[in-house]
């Protein structure tokens, strides 16, 4: 734009020059003046913005160096806000009789100080008038009695702020006041300093010390630029309070509390401020502004975008690669287990061929010895998550999410839920938005049915940040909550409400405290680096835990006990120095399609009486177990993706009665599952343990008993027997399933594959073990063994392709019965001396070696078997001449006759006959889900692989 030949910038100068008033009418001129008059918004509108008197920085206290979008945005906000008050001013009539001709009565101001009008604030009410503005100059005003206010006044501190300061107790009894630039400080005679029932009132740019303001429905305030130092807010029954840009410090008690529900009874300025509300900038989050981090996060100022669905593995070795998996259990094992060791199993020293769905076709085999093959086929891992999770983790690589498991953004979460985008919306109560509270012992105090949202606060170095009790609700939003001495947000008694897209970190106890049936909607956070849980739920407490980052806690990312049951969906929960999610104590919950990974301890710890169900989660990359039940743990673990932890993939105790099914545990270090039934201490507490008390906010943690709900829970089955059921468990680097346990265990329908030790390994079994319908492949050894003084029944397996003996038994009470067991690499079924074995129905045949192998003084009835012949210089059964303990009845023998020959597994055909028996992971239930917190766990590992205790998860 030129005019008169002077330029664009000449024109900014000039106009730099001018009174808020004239760049108005400046911007009436024409549409090029107006966008002039926009164009002076880092010069002109910035001056007018800081210089004026009655405000701050727009982004104080929280971030003063920041510069908004716009000033002028800033400065009009600030201006409207400042007005408020006024809106219901009424004409004043000039004349009774003339009603037709009314003006409007000219405001007075009334100067109040040394050498002015008036020498109080009091003498100076006594004479004002409606909507006069009342000016303290520079001194300190202190009034001996109490001041009640009968007329809407403005009452304004002249000069900088903290030259006026007022001591007086102000009780309002009119329609509406503003006070402007003041210091309030108590009367001598009164902690209160402000006091409204019924009107409303408007803070601009003041301090207050040591004192107590209070507002009761249905009376408003607005308040705004202002410090409150040791000073409490109380609110009772507030229909609508806003607070904004305020500071909060060196509270002795709560800061702000908000008492009671909202008055339905509201007075003229609701609606006012709640247009106010609705006009300023919103802290709802847009795709752009969302801020979720990326899984391979440090630290909280790494962003990413929320479409990255990818996992990037660390370390320059994975879990089961040929180098770290070679040790087998225990030093002693790798001689003990030769090429044939002392107790006569077999390994065979070839390359690695386990991923082959056929039996092996005679790799090795010299020409001129003939065999005889079967024709069948191998159950191999039943494909899961993408094909991301059914190779080997490779170091460097990037393994991507299928998009049930990729984080959201608040954004689209709120879309996809209308009923928790309504409730970030609604205003109701008190609203607190870009405060900061600081160095005190309490933030926000919500009770008895109150009302309150927060949004883009800053809560630091308090004991706590926000209490929630007595069927409160709190909506936050965007706060950051760190430091606390407790724990960030409490919420008790029924609380509930709506907290997403914060970020809580680096907090003395949990970030989050759920407890006494409060149920709150906890989506999107950020909750990181805390000194102890992420989460809490205890007590009954219940909760949607949905979409989070969890990550870098120093205990369990999330703790659930005391019958706490809360739905727990979607998050990512990693690098935590304890279990992701702990459940104890008779903890629920529903966990489902969570990411759990890189956590120091189990990916997910259930003991004492925790019963969850755990259904479709990704659980990996753990520097311990996958999953591991405790003593007296129970639950549904059903669905989940098990893969690449270092330690088991899952460890359990047969006397906790889990249930687990349909899971794809594959790539773990030790075993795939490991189930034992020898105590390990976990009653146990370690030294400086105090869970209970610190859980316990009313004293000893029995009293949670008494408020226990009794309920049935449809989603949790019982069971009687610990049962592992119609898993897919592959490629881990020791065995598929190992067993030392007293009591009695189910092992159905599982696919047992290409493992780097023995398929199954029954170390003891005091109580019958129960292995039906599995199928057992590609094993680095045999595909079942059987110690000494065991008791096992193998029925309706397929066995084959193992690179040891199919089953070699030591057992003193074994059932080998409807089995089919072909093309291992050793023999078929090897009994070892003192054994007591029953060998009945089951189709047998060895490449390599004998079908049946007897060594020593066994003891063994083998009836109606079919043994095919292997090799041509091999017998079909081997046996100790003078063992007469060893009967044979009615078995069918199968030897060549020609180079043609080929048999097949027909009538039954090749077992096992999983179409029929596996049972798909059930859909995932709306229920409640609850977070838990581990118990102390110490690190250690005893006797290789062998340990009676969970490598990693030892309890001490």
């Amino acid at each position: 734009m030129e005019a008169g030949g002077l330029p664009l910038e000449l024109w900014r100068m000039i106009l730099a020059y001018l009174h808020l008033p004239d760049l108005g009418r400046c911007s009436l001129v024409c549409r090029a003046w107006y966008e002039l008059i926009l164009s002076l918004d880092s010069t002109r509108w910035r001056q007018l913005c800081l210089g004026c008197t009655e405000c701050r920085h727009p982004n104080w206290p929280n971030q003063p160096d920041v510069e908004p979008e716009s000033w002028r945005e800033a400065f009009k906000q600030h201006y409207l806000a400042s007005k408020t008050w006024t809106k219901n001013a009424l004409d004043l009539e000039s004349s009774v009789c003339f009603s037709l001709f009314r003006r409007r009565r000219e405001r007075r101001t009334l100067s109040v100080g040394p050498g002015h009008e008036f020498d109080s604030l009091g003498s100076a009410l006594a004479m004002a008038s409606l909507y006069d503005r009342i000016v303290l100059f520079p001194g300190v005003y202190e009034e001996q009695g109490e001041i009640i206010l009968k007329v809407p006044v403005e009452i304004v501190g002249q000069g900088k702020l903290g030259e006026v300061a007022l001591l007086a107790s102000i009780d309002q009894h009119c329609s509406t006041t503003r006070l402007c630039n003041l210091v309030f400080m108590p009367a001598w005679f009164s902690p209160i300093m402000y006091k409204t029932t019924s009107g409303h009132v408007q803070f601009d740019n003041c301090n207050f010390e040591n004192g107590h303001i209070q507002v009761h429905g249905p009376g408003t305030c607005q308040v705004k630029f202002c410090t409150f130092k040791n000073t409490h807010i109380f609110l009772h029954n507030v229909p609508l309070c806003v607070l904004e840009n305020c500071e909060f410090v060196g509270s002795e008690n709560n800061s702000v509390t908000v008492e009671g529900h909202p008055s339905a009874d509201k007075n003229w300025a609701y609606k006012y401020l709640l247009g106010l509300i609705k006009s300023s900038p919103t802290f709802l989050p847009t795709e752009d502004s969302d801020f979720l981090m990326s899984l391979d996060l440090e630290s909280r100022d790494q962003a990413w975008s929320p479409k990255t669905c990818d996992i990037v593995i660390e370390g320059s070795q994975s879990p089961t690669s040929p180098a770290s998996s070679s040790p087998k259990p225990g030093s002693k094992a790798g001689s003990q287990e030769a090429e044939v060791g002392s107790d006569g199993e077999r390994v065979a020293q070839t390359p690695d061929s386990s991923d082959g769905g056929l039996s092996p076709s005679g790799e090795d085999e010299d020409e001129d010895q003939l065999m005889y093959r079967l024709s069948y086929q191998v159950q191999g891992p039943r494909p899961v998550l993408g094909g991301s999770f059914l190779g080997p983790p490779l170091p460097g690589a990037s393994i991507q999410l299928p998009s049930c498991l990729v984080l959201n953004s608040l954004q689209q979460e709120l879309q996809k839920d209308k009923e928790a985008m309504a409730l970030a919306n609604s205003v109701q109560g008190c609203l607190i938005r870009k405060c900061l509270f600081r160095d005190g012992k309490g933030g926000v105090f919500v009770c008895s049915h109150g009302r309150a949202k927060m949004e883009g606060n800053i809560f630091r170095n308090l004991t706590y940040a926000v209490r929630c009790i007595h069927n409160s609700k709190i909506i936050m939003l965007r706060n950051d909550i760190y430091r606390c001495r407790a724990s960030g947000i409490f919420l008790r008694l029924e609380g509930g409400g709506l907290i997403a897209g914060n970020n809580i970190y680096r907090n003395a106890e949990a970030g989050v405290d759920i407890r006494k049936k409060s149920n709150p909607l906890i989506l999107c956070n950020q909750i990181h680096h805390g000194l102890r849980s992420g989460i809490v739920v205890l007590g009954n407490g219940k909760g949607i835990i949905r979409n989070n980052q969890i990550f870098s806690n120093k205990e369990a990312g999330i703790y659930i006990l005391y019958h706490g049951n809360p739905v727990v969906s979607g998050n990512h929960i990693f690098k935590g120095r304890a279990a992701g999610i702990a459940v104890n104590e008779n903890g629920k919950g529903l966990i489902t399609e969570n990411v759990i990974r890189e956590n120091q301890w189990g990916g997910v710890d259930i003991r004492r009486g925790g019963i969850p169900v755990l259904r479709s989660n990704l659980i990996c990359f753990g520097y311990s177990d996958g999953v591991v039940v405790g003593d007296e743990g129970k639950g549904l673990i059903e669905g989940n993706t098990i893969y690449a932890n270092k330690g088991c993939g899952v460890w359990m105790m047969s006397s906790s009665l889990p249930h687990v099914t349909s899971n794809h545990v594959s790539y773990n270090g030790l075993y795939g599952v490991a189930v034992f039934s020898q105590k390990d201490g976990s009653s146990e507490l370690p030294r400086g343990h105090r869970a209970q008390e610190n859980f316990s906010e009313d004293g000893d943690a029995i009293l949670w008993e008494t408020e226990l709900e009794k309920e049935d829970d449809p989603l949790r089955r019982p069971i009687t027997i610990a049962l592992v059921e119609s898993n897919s468990i592959n490629h881990n680097g020791a065995s598929g399933l190992y067993v030392q346990s007293s009591e009695a265990l189910h092992v159905i329908t599982n696919v047992i594959h290409a493992n780097g030790d023995r398929g199954i390994t029954v170390a003891q079994s005091s109580q019958p073990t129960r292995v039906a319908n599995n199928s057992i492949s590609c094993n680095r050894q045999s595909g079942v063994k059987v110690e000494a003084q065991c008791k096992v029944e193998l029925r309706g397996n397929g066995i084959y392709d193992n690179r040891g003996h199919g089953i070699i038994t030591k057992g003193d009470s074994t059932i080998v019965i409807e089995n089919d067991i072909i093309g291992n690499r050793g023999s078929g079924l090897q009994l070892l001396p003192r054994s007591d074995t029953k060998v009945i129905k089951n189709r047998i045949h060895s490449f390599r070696a004998y079908g049946i192998a007897v060594r020593g003084r066994a003891k063994a009835l083998v009836q109606e078997n079919i043994i095919f012949q292997g090799k041509t210089n091999k017998t079909i059964f081997q046996q100790i001449s003078n063992n007469r303990e060893c009967v044979m009845q009615n078995n069918k023998f199968l030897v060549f006759k020609k180079k043609s020959d080929t048999w097949r597994l027909v009538n039954p055909p090749a077992r096992p006959h999983l179409e029929t028996s596996l049972r798909r992971p059930s859909a995932a239930h709306n229920g409640q889900k609850v977070t838990a917190m581990a118990t102390r766990i110490t690190a250690r590992v005893e006797g290789g692989y062998h340990s009676n205790r969970s490598v990693f998860c030892t309890i001490l």
